[in-house]
């Protein structure tokens, strides 16, 4: 999942009203919420769900609404039997006009009952909040697209524009099948499209309902994971000796812990910063300012490094995140390895992160290899006005007094394979979240239900804005 919902409440402190949503859901609402209770209770993860189930489901309500079999295409590879996806197309008016693509993962983190209040494959509306497993991420957008193209078609609705939408696998799966990655490369043709539109933005509240910022992410970071190892001939631990695998290692990893990389700044990150940070009127806010003027003052440097989003915003990060060792409890290791996650800054390779992590090292020792998949970082979507105009314009409709602001993500998207592809994909406002991160990821996953019915509405006219004006 990588909405910013978590961490833009304390970038963003814009206060605005949303758009007034009655407490009795409309009929279109209810009928939505079907379609969404449908796709949340089936279960998409990678030990024991089924992509693939989920993407016929939804090919199936495609049909009844009176979509054609050769506008819907249903894909699985061989080998990866329930990891399947959907692409559907909604054919426009014009012949020159260049379609846009609606792209949603129905894929979702492993979720164990045992370890949840509620069940996390049955969608729980309590207290304000639907509750479930993708409820979030990225359930209520690939639920909206489908519901989307429904309603085009309900209504007889002609675009100029034509409209595709692609459910995949495999977005919350890294190394493993990936539905984007695949269709980039098998039928480039088939989801060919101007631009696209994926999550990755959205709004951001106090947790009480009150709407505080929506922004659009453009542009993420590269994903990588290296391998540090060291091997020794090892021992009986009886007669330990200073050339010890697991210390060797130690030594490797606390070098890396105590590196800080620079602080660096795009286009959109500076932007961010001096919007954001005008907006809140703190002193974070302040040195927020303060560091997009000059990403050399470390003065506001120390005090944007205290929030944790702000902090990897401005550089690339690597942290262990996994670790092994030794052979027996009474030898001396002959290995001790660990796995470093490292999320880079645009502008720099794989390959030169890699070189910088065995430099900071400095031990010939421990070897660091890149682990697979190997990518290419994505190149950036640029802010396109005839693009982010029509955000902008529905927010201020929709949340008055709100701003939209570009935002970098920290984490990566399957916009990495359509931006790679030539396809440049912008993670949308609209559906917001509470400071916590909604339980994303982790125990208990929710999303409030004001936020996925005003969210629809503001994505089914954004859709229609780019449509109805190529």
């Amino acid at each position: 999942m990588k909405v910013l919902t978590a961490f833009l409440t304390s970038a963003l402190l814009v206060a605005g009203p949303a758009m007034a949503q009655d407490n009795a859901p409309r009929a279109d609402q209810l009928a939505f919420r079907e379609l969404y209770k449908e796709l949340v209770e089936t279960n998409t993860t990678l030990s024991s769900g089924s992509c693939t189930l989920a993407s016929e489901r939804m090919a199936a309500r495609l049909k009844a609404a009176g979509f054609a079999d050769s506008q819907l295409t249903l894909f699985a590879a061989p080998e990866h039997p329930k990891e399947g996806g959907l692409v559907a197309v909604y054919p426009g008016t014009s012949k020159s006009a260049k379609p846009i693509l609606l792209v949603a993962h129905i894929d979702v983190v492993e979720a164990k009952r045992a370890d949840w209040e509620r069940d996390p494959f049955t969608l729980i509306e309590e207290g304000g909040y639907f509750y479930g497993r993708g409820t979030l991420d990225d359930k209520a957008q690939a639920a909206v697209w489908v519901d989307t193209l429904i309603r085009f078609r309900k209504e007889g609705y002609k675009p100029r524009r034509t409209v595709k939408l692609a459910l995949t696998c495999g977005e919350e799966t890294n190394g493993a099948f990936n539905g984007v990655e695949w269709l980039a490369a098998n039928k480039r043709d088939l989801i060919d499209a101007e631009f696209a539109l994926n999550e990755g933005g959205g709004g951001d509240s106090d947790g009480k309902g009150k709407v505080l910022g929506q922004a659009v992410q453009v542009g993420e970071k590269t994903f990588a994971n290296f391998r540090l190892e060291t091997r020794n001939p090892g021992g009986h631990s009886s007669v330990p000796v200073r050339d010890n695998a697991i210390y060797q290692l130690s030594r490797a990893l606390t070098r890396i812990d105590e590196h800080e990389f620079p602080v660096e700044m795009t286009d959109v990150t500076r932007r961010f910063f001096a919007e954001a940070g005008a907006a809140r009127g703190d002193e974070t806010g302040a040195a927020m300012v303060a560091l997009a003027k000059n990403p050399g003052d470390k003065a506001a440097e120390a005090i944007v490094n205290k929030d944790r989003f702000l902090h990897g915003n401005i550089r690339t990060t690597c942290v262990a995140t996994l670790l092994d060792g030794g052979h027996a409890p009474n030898a001396l290791p002959q290995r001790a390895g660990a796995n470093i996650n490292c999320r880079i800054f645009p502008g720099h390779s794989i390959e030169s992160i890699r070189d910088e992590l065995a430099k900071v090292i400095g031990d010939p020792g421990v070897t660091v290899t890149q682990l697979p998949p190997k990518r290419p970082a994505p190149p950036a979507p640029p802010l396109d006005p005839k693009i982010i105009g029509p955000m902008e314009r529905l927010v201020a409709r929709y949340w008055p007094g709100l701003k939209v602001i570009p935002a970098m993500a920290n984490g990566y998207t399957d916009a990495t394979f359509l931006g790679a592809v030539g396809i440049p994909t912008y993670g949308i406002p609209g559906i917001w979240g509470d400071p916590d991160g909604n339980g994303v990821h982790g125990l208990n996953e929710r999303v409030e239900v004001k936020a996925v019915y005003v969210g629809r509405d503001y994505m089914f006219d954004l859709v229609k804005a780019y449509a109805d004006k190529p």
